[in-house]
C-alpha cells in the first residue's frame, strides 16, 4: 500500500502534499519536469482524469484504462529542459508486470498551452530485465531482488 506521508511517488524526495499533490489539484506544473512528475504520479495513483486533461488536445487519447497488473517503482528523470513554450523530459521508468520487470524509456515533449505545460507526445521504447534473486533489486532500493521486491 502506497503512504503519501512517505515520498512522493516521483521520486523527488519531497512529500506528496509539497511535490506533486498541488498540480493533481489543479495548480499549474512551472516546468516540463514537473509535469512529468506529476503524471507519473498520476499513473501511480490512478488518476486518470488529470493525465488526460494534462495531455495536449491534439494527441490526448479519449479514453485511459488504468493496467492493474503494471506497478510502476521507479522514475528516473535523466535531462530536461525548456525553450520559451517547447519543452521537454527523457526519462526512464521501471515496472513490474506480473513476474517481469521492464523499463520504459521515453523523450517526452510539452507544450505550454495558456500558461500550462501539457503533455505533447513521446518517442517510448521498452527494455525488458532479466534478474536473478541476487541481482540489485530494480526499484531503486540498493538491495538484492530477493530481499526487496522479489521475484515472484
Amino acid at each position: 500500500m502506497l503512504l503519501l506521508s512517505d515520498g512522493c511517488p516521483c521520486g523527488s524526495g519531497l512529500t506528496y502534499h509539497a511535490c506533486c499533490a498541488p498540480c493533481h489539484g489543479g495548480e499549474p506544473a512551472p516546468t516540463p519536469e514537473a509535469l512529468m512528475r506529476s503524471r507519473y504520479s498520476a499513473f501511480i495513483l490512478g488518476l486518470t482524469d488529470y493525465l488526460l486533461a494534462s495531455w495536449h488536445p491534439d494527441t490526448r487519447p479519449t479514453s485511459l484504462v488504468p493496467d492493474a497488473s503494471t506497478r510502476w517503482v521507479r522514475l528516473e528523470i535523466c535531462d530536461s529542459g525548456e525553450e520559451g513554450d517547447e519543452g521537454f523530459v527523457h526519462f526512464r521508468a521501471t515496472c513490474r508486470e506480473g513476474r517481469r520487470w521492464a523499463v520504459l524509456e521515453e523523450r517526452s515533449r510539452f507544450r505550454r498551452e495558456a500558461g500550462n505545460w501539457v503533455y505533447l507526445d513521446g518517442h517510448p521504447g521498452v527494455t525488458r530485465l532479466k534478474l536473478g534473486r541476487n541481482d540489485v533489486c530494480p526499484c531503486g532500493s540498493g538491495r538484492k531482488v530477493k530481499e526487496c521486491c522479489g521475484t515472484g
